[in-house]
């Protein structure tokens, strides 16, 4: 494991309701690391009534790559595919423990406001 990742790192991308929620999609498909999905099938689970446009917009422009940055995902923009990136391993332990406490804990750290 490196320390590009730093604690405030993987706070700061789990703190938007997005990013929380494709990272845990993520988590949750168990990809190869040759596996790549689109991102708003991700996220098509748990939408709601949020504009898919709107969400669209929202993630190439500023969710996808503020965690392709961190390193935490890695993102094809012209195939509009995502997948699991190399800083992956310094986020992993904390989703993994939110998702084994998702029951014990308010439903928007997990999924989000209004999922």
């Amino acid at each position: 494991m490196s320390n590009r990742l730093a604690g405030d790192h993987v706070f700061e991308a789990l703190a938007n309701p997005y990013r929380r929620r494709l990272l845990f999609a993520l988590f949750d498909q168990n990809l190869q690391s040759d596996e790549h999905l689109h991102p708003l099938t991700l996220l098509s689970d748990g939408e709601g009534s949020d504009d898919p446009e709107a969400v669209h917009v929202k993630l190439d422009h500023c969710h996808l790559p503020k965690l392709a940055g961190m390193g935490v995902i890695e993102w094809d923009r012209e195939a509009g595919a995502v997948s699991k990136g190399p800083e992956w391993g310094e986020i992993a332990p904390l989703l993994q423990l939110l998702s084994d406490h998702r029951d014990e804990l308010p439903d928007e750290w997990v999924s989000g406001p209004g999922q």
